[in-house]
């Protein structure tokens, strides 16, 4: 499955796929909804614009995500 990125698409990709006799299966470019990572990345930003103060450094940042993510 793919969604057709152009990363996805490059001929050494088919290439590859085709010498292992992967068939490749058809995925909607741009459908969140069947894409699991993007309902977390909504929640974990929610969360991180929710924190008062908000991370105000990418360090900062950083620990945010780890501590939400946890």
């Amino acid at each position: 499955m793919d969604d057709n990125a152009r990363p996805h698409r490059a001929n050494i990709v088919d290439e590859c796929l085709q010498s292992q006799d992967i068939t490749r299966m058809d995925w909607p470019a741009y459908a969140p909804d069947l894409n699991p990572i993007e309902h977390v990345w909504d929640m974990l930003g929610r969360r991180i614009a929710a924190r008062q103060p908000s991370p105000t450094c990418l360090p900062e940042l950083r620990r945010t995500l780890v501590d939400e993510w946890v």
